[in-house]
């Protein structure tokens, strides 16, 4: 299923509905994500202040998940070209 997230703690938040559809422990998923499980409890709740790349791919690998980018507003570029 496709969800449109738009910040750290939508993220989050996915990774806990996942993680709990699957049955699995957040200490194990840290763990072979190669991270603490505080880490990923923050994470989770929403209480990271930041959570890098590699993290959430490392997190995101585990449970079998993977992020799609898609376009919503026009890109900088298109904004910051002006025609005289």
């Amino acid at each position: 299923m496709e969800r449109v997230m738009q910040s750290l703690s939508q993220l989050g938040e996915a990774v806990a509905q996942r993680r709990h559809a699957l049955g699995v422990k957040q200490g194990q998923v840290a763990e072979k994500a190669g991270i603490t499980q505080e880490s990923l409890s923050r994470f989770e709740r929403g209480r990271a202040a930041e959570f890098g790349a590699r993290k959430l791919l490392a997190v995101l690998a585990v449970l079998g998940m993977e992020i799609r980018f898609s376009e919503t507003v026009p890109s900088l570029h298109a904004r910051t070209e002006q025609v005289d």
